[in-house]
């Protein structure tokens, strides 16, 4: 799998934010505080100066490009990665996506900016719905995709496994995107997201046992 190109994008972003960083904190006063943590009511409830809260995003790019492309270079099945690659480029992607959105949220009080957390679940959702939408081209794999000890033994386990997987992180992302824009209480709409993430994530596993048990039977 060739990751040259995501890697350079990488680092050509991370250089981008760290460049906007630096811009939005030299128009701040000294000792200025930005948030690093907002929690589960969407209020920033850690902050940190200026300086470190507006840079910390774009380390944690490097850092990301850094995982991403070595990641290929750790999986031992290698004849079978490129199948994969699909799924790897869309948590890559996506993953830059959210943390841009991190940091232009850690801006906005200096900025004023009127932005806040409800817009970052409409990236998260985006993000499971490219994961879902790449998800049923993947082939067995250990580092990429469901592996479970039944879609690892098994390629029609897994072929099937991933194609349910698919459409449910696609429907939990969508739902996702939706509750941003209903009028729910911060509380219960991190509660039903956590729902519909864990549902997309733990049914599939279960499925891929319930295939394997009905061939041993």
């Amino acid at each position: 799998m060739k990751v040259r190109g995501m890697l350079i994008v990488s680092l050509v972003l991370a250089l981008a934010m760290l460049g906007f960083g630096v811009w939005v904190a030299a128009g701040l006063e000294p000792g200025t505080r930005l948030p690093v943590h907002w929690n589960i009511e969407g209020e920033a409830d850690r902050s940190a100066p200026a300086m470190v809260a507006l840079i910390l995003p774009a380390g944690m790019v490097v850092l990301l490009g850094m995982l991403f492309a070595a990641l290929p270079r750790l999986e031992p099945l290698q004849q079978r990665l490129e199948a994969s690659a699909p799924v790897l480029r869309a948590v890559w992607i996506g993953s830059l996506m959210v943390m841009s959105y991190v940091q232009v949220m850690t801006a906005a009080p200096a900025l004023g900016w009127p932005i806040g957390p409800d817009l970052m679940l409409v990236g998260i959702g985006a993000l499971l719905v490219m994961i879902g939408d790449a998800l049923p081209k993947s082939r067995p794999s250990l580092l990429v995709g469901i592996r479970t000890p039944w879609t690892l033994r098994d390629a029609d386990n897994w072929i099937a496994t991933h194609r349910l997987g698919g459409k449910l992180m696609v429907i939990a992302g969508i739902l996702i995107v939706l509750a941003a824009f209903m009028p729910l209480p911060p509380g219960f709409r991190m509660i039903a997201i956590a729902g519909f993430v864990s549902a997309a994530a733990l049914v599939p596993v279960m499925y891929s046992w319930w295939l394997a048990r009905s061939q041993i039977t």
